[in-house]
């Protein structure tokens, strides 16, 4: 991978979320990050993460600020709209289309089954993700002090999630300005 990450332009943001938004239906990070610092290496793994962390802290879907962020990185306001609207075409009339499919056939027994099948698939795919996107962390023990105590927090002592967000981002700006002076 080369240290300057590619330029993208309005067309290559569009289809690069047009790309995620229809591979990746339901569960678009893995293919974000696959096709934003894999295969065009718009990115590093690092920069792509932190990117994430803010979108995360952001209100709204994480994937879709994550587009909105690059595309305004690359190409200012064309370039959010271009990678807003490439993420969001496919799936919202694919969504349409199954809910009125889904609306006609969920009480089947074939389709409560395969419901259970996908959620044990999507559970399976975040959590490969989320051991890829902390993969930059493992050069940053504070890094993994914060996000351990921050799945603490939530995942076990079942904390509300905005204060603990809030509380976890604080101390992991500190520590950073801390520590890197």
């Amino acid at each position: 991978m080369s240290d300057a990450p590619a330029k993208p332009g309005l067309a290559a943001l569009f289809m690069g979320f047009f790309t995620i938004g229809v591979c990746g239906f339901g569960g678009v990070l893995p293919w974000a990050r696959r096709m934003v610092v894999e295969q065009r290496r718009w990115m590093t793994p690092a920069e792509f993460t932190d990117l994430l962390g803010l979108c995360q802290f952001l209100p709204g879907g994480n994937v879709i600020n994550l587009s909105v962020a690059i595309g305004a990185r690359f190409a200012g306001t064309a370039g959010a709209l271009a990678a807003f609207t490439g993420l969001m075409a496919a799936p919202m009339t694919i969504v349409i289309a199954l809910g009125v499919l889904y609306a006609g056939t969920s009480d089947m027994p074939i389709v409560q089954h395969g419901m259970a099948g996908l959620a044990a698939t999507a559970s399976a795919l975040v959590l490969a993700t989320a051991l890829k996107i902390a993969s930059p962390l493992r050069f940053r023990p504070i890094g993994i002090i914060v996000a351990l105590a921050t799945f603490l927090a939530i995942a076990v002592l079942r904390w509300p999630l905005p204060p603990v967000l809030l509380a976890a981002a604080t101390l992991s700006m500190l520590l950073a300005w801390r520590f890197r002076a």
